[in-house]
This record gives C-alpha cells, sequence and structure tokens, in this order.
C-alpha cells in the first residue's frame, strides 16, 4: 500500500478515534431495531503487514525492558519490570499477550466471518483465538471477565464510514509480548476502515485506543494493517506462547 495514502487515512482514523474515545467510551454504543447496511465489507482473509518500524516490536519478543512509547503508572512499571515468560508458560498464563487488547499486533492472519446478522466473528490463527463483535448490547452467559472481553460494535456514521467497537469486561493481559500490562477495568476502543488501492488491493486498517488508568498514564494509540487474501491459504492456527 502506498505510503501516503495509508499516511492519510491512519491519521484521519487517529483523530476520530482519538476524539470518539475521550468523548463518548462512557457511553453504551446506542443500537436501534432498524438494520443497517454494513458501509464496508470486512469479512475474508487478511495478513498481517508489519512496517519496518514496526518490526522490532511484533516480530520478535521485544526485550525486557524495551517499552518505548507506553508511559505507565508506577504500578505498571512494576509489573513489566517483573516478566518473565518462564514463569508465564510454568503457570499457563501463555496467552496473556492473546488478549483483545494485545492480539492485533501478533502478526497472523484473520478470517471475519457473519456469525449472525447481528454478530461479526474474526478468528485468528495466533494463538487460535476468536473475538465476537456484537451489534446490540447482548448479554454475556457470565460476569466474570474473559480473554477477549466482551465487544459491542457500532457502524460509524460519522463520516469515515468504518466500524467502531468498544472491548470491556477483559482478563488481565499483556499489551505487549514482553509484560506491558492491562488490567481487567481497561477499555479499548478500535475503528475498522477498508481501503482500495489504485491496483484493486484491499487492505483493513485499524486503529485502537486503550485506556487503563490502573496501569497507563494516558491513552495508548496504536495503528496496524492488513492485506485482503484471495483464500485460506497460509492459515496455520498456532497456540499462544510467551516467547516467539
Amino acid at each position: 500500500m502506498t505510503k501516503s495514502i495509508l499516511e492519510r487515512r491512519q491519521l484521519r482514523l487517529l483523530l476520530a478515534a482519538t476524539a470518539g474515545f475521550l468523548g463518548i467510551h462512557a457511553q453504551v454504543l446506542a443500537q436501534t431495531d432498524k438494520p443497517v447496511t454494513p458501509p464496508i465489507d470486512l469479512t475474508g482473509y487478511w495478513i498481517s503487514v508489519v512496517t519496518t518500524t514496526e518490526w522490532r516490536l511484533l516480530m520478535v519478543t521485544p526485550a525486557k525492558g524495551d517499552f518505548l512509547g507506553v508511559r505507565m503508572t508506577p504500578a505498571g512499571l512494576k509489573i513489566a519490570d517483573a516478566w518473565q515468560p518462564d514463569k508465564d508458560e510454568a503457570a499457563g498464563e501463555q496467552c496473556k499477550s492473546y488478549g483483545a487488547a494485545g492480539i492485533m499486533r501478533i502478526p497472523g492472519r484473520l478470517h471475519i466471518t457473519w456469525q449472525n446478522e447481528k454478530t461479526l466473528r474474526m478468528d485468528l490463527d495466533a494463538g487460535i483465538q476468536t473475538r465476537l463483535f456484537h451489534f446490540e448490547d447482548a448479554k454475556t452467559t457470565a460476569d466474570e471477565a474473559t480473554l477477549q472481553g466482551h465487544s459491542i460494535a457500532q457502524w460509524d456514521t460519522s463520516g469515515t464510514g468504518g466500524l467502531k467497537v468498544v472491548t470491556k469486561n477483559m482478563r488481565a493481559g499483556y499489551l505487549r509480548k514482553n509484560g506491558v500490562p492491562y488490567s481487567e477495568n481497561a477499555i479499548l476502543m478500535e475503528y475498522y476502515d477498508v481501503v482500495r488501492e489504485r491496483a484493486g488491493e484491499l487492505w483493513l486498517i485499524l486503529t485502537s485506543v486503550m485506556e487503563d488508568p490502573l496501569y497507563l498514564q494516558q491513552p495508548y494509540t496504536t495503528s496496524v494493517q492488513f492485506k485482503k487474501q484471495p483464500n485460506a491459504s497460509g492459515w496455520d492456527p498456532t497456540p499462544c506462547s510467551s516467547n516467539w
């Protein structure tokens, strides 16, 4: 994807995401019973594309103490400094970086389908995880937090034409593979958008804003991109791992 197109779209989404997060994240995304025609088609197979600037953070496990770009509270730093991947593996907690707030930055493939008319399903081969985006405030079967949390989705009608997703009720996990933490009280706001290049290639752009006053000094904003694939070729379900 051309750099200029990507940068313009990421900037527009970032501004929209930040404004939306600060202004409406405390509200439940209101839904109506009227069916809404999706402004973009997210279904199909997508593969993550890692930029050169993100390579050292995404393609390998960052070194312990490498927290560049993340401003943590003293409580967050304490947890991150104590990170021990072997200890996580031994405790059966190797999926802590595969929760909703961290998994989209783990290189891999997505398969997006409609589970039903009000639920968008995203399967990820990294960690063999599944996320569900509910287009209504569906009640969960239990109040306890889960790895992927509970996500409420809404088509964005403010001009970007994408998908907004708010995720809460996440089990505590890692924003990065090297132990940067988020708590069960964290709130994740995501903006999904699809861009078509002149050559016809489709790109899925995701801008995320994470708020967690317990472990983060300020909202943590990231952007990643995925390229549309013609089929399931290369799909490689791989179990969670604390190390690469």
